[in-house]
Order: C-alpha cells, then structure tokens, then sequence
C-alpha cells in the first residue's frame, strides 16, 4: 500500500483529478489513521508536480477541503498551460487559426 503511494505521480493526460485525489487519499488514510486531513493534504500535493503543486498551492488558501483541493486541480489542469496536453478547448467560440482580416481603413 505505501508502496502504491510512493509510486504515485500525478499524470495530467491520464489520471483525473477526483478520482486521483480520493485514490491518494484512501491509501494516506489506511497507512496513517491519525493524519490530519491537512498533512495528507500536503502529502498527496507532493506528488502532483512543481507547477501543479505550487499553482494550487496559490489557489487554495490552507487549511482547505478536499472539495477545494478538487476544483482547483479541476481548474488547472483544464484551464491553464499545465494541462494543455490533456485539454482540447473546443473550437466553438474561438477562431479557427485563421488570421483575422484587418478592417478596411477608408478616408
């Protein structure tokens, strides 16, 4: 179980964020019963990398939830540079790629 842990780095393009942190979590929780939620917390940020880590770390003011800890790895990884590879903005209200035609100066 420490082992599974210890082994556990974040990955942006194949793990999400709920699903990962509660996975932490359980394996802390197991481990050390009488960790706080705020060490585990720290814990398991450990393991998120140092741009996700300390993008987080400036979100979320401490001692914060796992719920907060959630929305803003949620936020991160879907709408910043950290989770470009993983994020595909849709194409919807943006343009194309296409340059955008200057309008036409008249006199």
């Amino acid at each position: 179980m420490e082992n599974s842990f210890e082994e556990a780095i974040y990955n942006v393009e194949r793990d999400r964020p709920m699903s990962w942190i509660f996975k932490q979590k359980d394996r802390l929780t197991a481990l050390h019963p009488d960790m706080s939620e705020t060490m585990v917390h720290k814990r398991i940020l450990g393991k998120c990398g140092d741009d996700l880590e300390h993008a987080i770390r400036s979100r979320c003011i401490e001692p914060f939830s796992t719920k907060d800890f959630i929305n803003a790895m949620e936020d991160i990884t879907t709408r910043t540079k950290i989770g470009r590879n993983w994020y595909k903005p849709s194409m919807d209200n943006r343009n194309s790629g296409k340059p955008i035609p200057k309008p036409n100066k008249q006199h």
